[in-house]
């Protein structure tokens, strides 16, 4: 977080650097506002691109074995250009080396760990344990001590990718 406010700093003042040395190129010719208007464009041109390249760089830092299963673009009003190109905020990763298979009565089940990082002020990364059963397509989550949680009981259709990456 820090570094990405001393990166936006630096930014503004890049850019107001060029707008000084372009007012100084034009004999002063460009107006003096020039130089804060470009600091400030400069600043936020930084801060768009470090939102819209948060999801290449957070899965670029994924240990292998891991797999991007889903991810949420949202538009926001207070960024009116997310409305146009949305930003990806929220992704949830399978870890292919937690997944175990159990063939029951019911069929074959794959206990397997899901991260969801989430992009905030300072990023949030939460990591749960679920049971997935592949012939129903139904997936539960499961507390420490292994037991389901109510209410999370959820179904997977047959054609998503975490389904595909963990019962095929």
């Amino acid at each position: 977080m820090v570094w990405n406010l001393v990166a936006t700093v630096f930014a503004g003042l890049g850019a107001a650097g060029i707008a000084l040395i372009l007012r100084s190129l034009t004999r002063k010719k460009l107006p003096k506002w020039i130089v804060p208007a470009a600091a400030g464009l400069g600043m936020l041109g930084y801060s768009i691109y470090n939102e819209y390249t948060w999801f290449e760089f957070k899965t670029s830092q994924l240990p292998e074995g891991s797999v991007v299963v889903s991810y949420e673009a949202n538009s926001m009003i207070w960024r009116p250009w997310t409305f146009l190109f949305p930003m990806t905020d929220t992704f949830t990763v399978l870890d292919r080396n937690s997944v175990a298979h159990q063939v029951t009565d019911d069929g074959t089940l794959a206990q397997l760990v899901l991260y969801r990082f989430e992009r905030s002020y300072t990023d949030h990364v939460e990591h749960s344990v679920h049971l997935l059963n592949c012939e129903k397509g139904e997936m539960v989550e499961l507390n420490e001590q292994k037991a389901m949680v109510a209410g999370s009981l959820r179904e997977v259709v047959q054609a998503a990718p975490l389904y595909q990456m963990v019962c095929r």
